[in-house]
C-alpha cells in the first residue's frame, strides 16, 4: 500500500494518523494470521502422525491376524491328515487287540490250570510254552516285547479264586495288570504310528 504524500498544514499530520491508525489493525490481524497459520500447520502434522501410527498399528494387526489365520490352517490342515491317519491305524490297532484278546483267553486257561488240582503240572506247562511261541511269531504283537511279561506271569502269578469257583476272570492278578498294560501299549502305538505317518517319518 503506497504512503500517501504529505501535505502541508494540520490536515496532513491528521491524514498520517488515520494511515497508522489503520495499519496497526492490519499489522496485528496479519501477525494473528501467521500464529494460527502456524498453529494450524502444528495440528496438522500432528495429526498426520497420529494417523500414522494408528495406520501402521491397523497393519501390524492385520498382519498378525493373517498370520494367526495361516497357523490355523496349517494346524487344520495337520489335524486332519493325523485323523485320516489315526483311522488307518486304529483298524490296525483293532486286528491286535483281537489277537490279545485271543492271548487274553489262554492266560485265563492257563491260570484256570494252575488253580486246579485236576489239572497235572505237565499240561500247564506245555499251554506256558505254546502261548510263548504264539506271541513270539504273531507279528501284530511284536513290538510289545511280551515274553519277559509272560514268564513273570507263569512265576509269580498264584492268586486262585475260592475252590468252587467257576469264573476264569476270578483267577489271576498279575496277569490281568499286565494285559492292561499291553492294551495301553497297542493304543500308544496307534497314535505314535499315525503322527509318524502325519510327519512322513518311520515308525514302525
Amino acid at each position: 500500500m503506497a504512503i500517501p504524500e504529505r501535505q502541508d498544514g494540520g490536515d496532513g499530520d491528521r491524514s498520517k494518523w488515520k494511515y497508522y491508525a489503520f495499519l496497526v489493525p492490519m499489522l496485528g490481524l496479519s501477525a494473528f494470521g501467521w500464529i494460527w497459520s502456524n498453529q494450524f500447520q502444528t495440528e496438522i502434522q500432528d495429526a498426520k502422525g497420529e494417523i500414522n501410527l494408528q495406520a501402521l498399528a491397523f497393519q501390524n494387526l492385520k498382519l498378525n491376524e493373517e498370520h494367526c489365520y495361516m497357523r490355523l490352517e496349517e494346524k487344520s490342515e495337520l489335524r486332519r491328515l493325523f485323523q485320516k491317519a489315526l483311522e488307518i491305524e486304529k483298524g490296525r490297532e483293532q486286528i491286535a487287540l483281537a489277537v490279545l484278546n485271543d492271548v487274553e483267553y489262554r492266560l485265563m486257561e492257563r491260570q484256570r490250570a494252575f488253580c486246579s488240582i485236576f489239572v497235572h503240572r505237565t499240561r500247564r506247562v506245555e499251554m506256558e510254552k505254546d502261548l510263548l511261541i504264539y506271541t513270539a511269531k504273531e507279528p501284530l504283537l511284536a513290538h510289545l516285547h511280551m515274553e519277559d511279561g509272560l514268564r513273570d506271569i507263569f512265576k509269580n502269578d498264584r492268586s486262585c479264586a475260592e475252590y468252587l469257583n467257576t469264573d476264569k476272570r476270578r483267577n489271576g492278578s498279575l496277569m490281568w495288570l499286565y494285559l492292561r498294560y499291553w492294551k495301553l501299549q497297542l493304543t500308544l502305538q496307534t497314535h505314535q504310528r499315525a503322527e509318524a505317518a502325519m510327519l512322513g517319518t518311520d515308525n514302525k
